[in-house]
């Protein structure tokens, strides 16, 4: 109970926030299930946040939660840029689509001071990050206002990083799980470990609560991270297939296929290592390329592609977010999802 009595929710069942695919829909219902439904606000302008927070005001009076990004935005490096268009040549031609001149511009922003004044406003109960923590600042400003900050950490020493620096309860991201590794202390792969030996260690190293994320798609997988020492777990592949989610009609299919369960790390799509499966750009040119441009920037040079691929049903060039565990994909409503991963405790 130590994880619902902090954050005031009933199923200690987080869902994870999954910029792209989802928005204020899938929120809602997990909230009102029991959860915490989270919002995802990274790819959001403000008055796109405040438009979506209002909705989840007007449908939800329970828990819910924001998340974003607070990586250090680069400097365009106009030279790898145009290095990196260069690799899609081809397929811009293929498409019958004309190629870009090359892209600077960021296409993910961080959390900034006025982002958190607005959230404020809507008084959610977590704000929770991703590749860390804010400033100071920003962190004032959300706990003032009531909210808990939760953030992901990949291995024990970020889990000790974060507890030092003011987080409330820590996301223990095993390496199974879908889309971004929230790493922010290394940029080395090899320190990625797997959920249930990353879980333990972050339960002893710390004193306050741990979520278990990665790989979990159902009540067993809930249960054996509640036996590891977990408070709670944060689940986001399993909800890909539920009416709520706005997942592609592509990466829908595909979470339906055959081979869904081929994931690798990449980097081709944004500059950070992220799981999603395998496609045909990810075969091509990764899943791991050393020209990608700096996260967030090596996004825009495919962008273009995926839209124009996309509308002729091809998932060739979209980002397949996915977690090692598609099992627990179902085209069940969110509600009940979030109930069948808490039959079990």
């Amino acid at each position: 109970m130590r994880l619902q009595q902090l954050l005031g929710i009933e199923l200690p069942i987080i869902q994870a926030p999954m910029a792209g695919v989802q928005k204020s829909a899938l929120t809602i219902a997990v909230s009102n299930a029991g959860g915490l439904g989270s919002l995802p606000c990274a790819l959001l302008s403000a008055e796109e946040i405040s438009r979506e927070l209002h909705t989840i005001r007007d449908q939800s009076a329970r828990p819910f939660s924001v998340n974003f990004f607070c990586h250090e935005p680069p400097m365009p490096d106009e030279s790898k840029a145009s290095t990196w268009l260069s690799q899609f040549s081809a397929y811009y031609a293929e498409l019958g689509i004309p190629q870009p001149a090359a892209p600077s511009a960021p296409t993910r922003m961080p959390i900034n001071k006025e982002m958190a004044e607005l959230i404020c406003e809507f008084e959610p109960s977590v704000v929770s990050f991703h590749f860390g923590l804010p400033s100071q600042e920003i962190m004032d400003i959300v706990h003032r206002c009531g909210a808990k900050i939760i953030s992901s950490a990949t291995t024990v020493e970020e889990a000790l990083w974060l507890e030092s620096h003011g987080a409330d309860a820590i996301i223990a991201q095993g390496v199974e799980a879908g889309g971004h590794r929230g790493m922010f202390l290394s940029e080395d792969i090899s320190t990625q470990v797997g959920t249930f030996a990353l879980v333990p260690q972050v339960v002893q190293a710390v004193k306050v609560p741990v979520i278990a994320a990665g790989g979990i798609a159902d009540a067993r997988g809930v249960k054996a991270a509640m036996t590891l020492g977990a408070s709670g777990v944060q689940v986001g592949t399993a909800y890909l297939l539920c009416p709520e989610a706005a997942t592609s009609a592509v990466h829908r299919a595909a979470l339906k296929g055959e081979w869904s369960e081929v994931t690798a790390l990449t980097n081709i799509y944004s500059g950070r290592p992220a799981r999603a499966m395998f496609n045909r750009m990810m075969k091509e040119l990764g899943p791991i390329n050393p020209l990608a441009p700096t996260f967030p920037l090596a996004s825009i040079a495919s962008a273009p592609l995926r839209a124009k691929a996309e509308s002729m049903g091809s998932d060739a060039f979209s980002p397949l977010w996915a977690g090692q565990n598609t099992s627990g994909c179902k085209e069940v409503s969110a509600a009940t999802l979030t109930r069948e991963l808490a039959e079990l405790l």
